[in-house]
């Protein structure tokens, strides 16, 4: 949920300071922005919270921590690639094969009820993934939309 509270969030914000600035609503840039931020809040947890994180792996893959630290790595560079003009379109491209090469992930731990935070099986349970599949959908059109579609009003994200 924290995810998409600051991806919509920093949205509203950087859309209001793009108007009130440059006078003009900026919704490619204040999208780019927003899913930055949130790629740069979700890459850090990835660091904070690895073996949380490593439960929301199957079994069958090895080197659970350091897939963990590898995929927050990946955040990270995605929050700086979707920012930059010339690898924008890659980055969203990318981005939309993560979010789907990450489901799985996301729906183990549902049915495992990880916790991610404690490290335990307490989590929220397979309930979670009616909430968790739309917005992984949601996080691909985000990208889509505001990472490879084309938009009048730039700044940073052409």
């Amino acid at each position: 949920m924290e995810p998409l509270v600051i991806l919509i969030v920093v949205f509203i914000i950087t859309l209001l300071a793009a108007k009130a600035i440059k006078k003009a609503w900026l919704y490619s840039f204040a999208g780019c922005v927003a899913m930055s931020v949130m790629l740069l809040f979700t890459g850090i947890s990835h660091f904070l919270y690895p073996e949380g994180m490593a439960l929301m792996l199957p079994g069958f893959i090895p080197f659970k921590k350091e897939v963990i630290y590898l995929t927050g790595v990946i955040e990270i560079a995605a929050a700086v690639g979707i920012l930059i003009p010339r690898y924008r379109k890659l980055t969203a491209w990318l981005l939309i094969l993560f979010f789907l090469a990450i489901l799985p992930a996301n729906i183990h731990a549902a049915v495992k009820h990880v916790n991610l935070r404690t490290a335990t099986y307490d989590g929220s349970g397979v309930n979670y993934l009616w909430f968790r599949v739309p917005l992984q959908i949601f996080f691909i059109a985000w990208v889509y939309y505001f990472g490879i579609r084309k938009h009048q009003h730039y700044l940073i994200c052409p």
